[in-house]
């Protein structure tokens, strides 16, 4: 049987290692899964997706000089269409509220005054929370 590259093609697990699943395509001919092509998500003991002696489909992927024959398991499996979530709108940050004093009565100059006192007292307090963040720890080398 002559193999093409991305022919859809079946075979039956003769061996399993740690990096790969090895698979019999008939005719004196084998190839190998590599476990990040096992499954279409994250393979950490491929003995949970495949036992020896399992006839599997796969996809031929490359075919070596020497003929080595590379499979994907997952690529031959039909495209799950992914759902896509509707995304929910950012949640307000209500941290802060403006809001005018009717009580408090004055000149433009007094308020500009008062805000510039605010602002600089909040910065102030940030500058402090940043640079308490970046101070390394102790016994921490440079």
């Amino acid at each position: 049987m002559q193999l093409t590259v991305g022919e859809i093609v079946e075979g039956k697990v003769t061996g399993i290692t740690n990096f790969g699943v090895f698979v019999d395509l008939g005719e004196n001919q084998t190839g190998m899964v590599h476990i990040s092509e096992v499954a279409q998500t994250y393979v950490s003991d491929i003995r949970e997706f495949v036992k020896e002696g399992d006839i599997v489909k796969m996809k031929v992927l490359n075919i070596g000089d020497e003929g080595k024959v590379s499979l994907s398991i997952k690529r031959a499996l039909p495209e799950k269409k992914a759902e896509r979530k509707p995304k929910a709108p950012p949640k307000p940050d209500n941290s802060f509220v403006w809001t005018a004093k009717k009580e408090e009565s004055g000149s433009f100059e007094d308020m500009m005054n008062r805000f510039k006192q605010v602002s600089d007292d909040k910065f102030s307090d940030l500058k402090r929370k940043n640079t308490e963040a970046r101070r390394p720890r102790r016994g921490a080398s440079r």
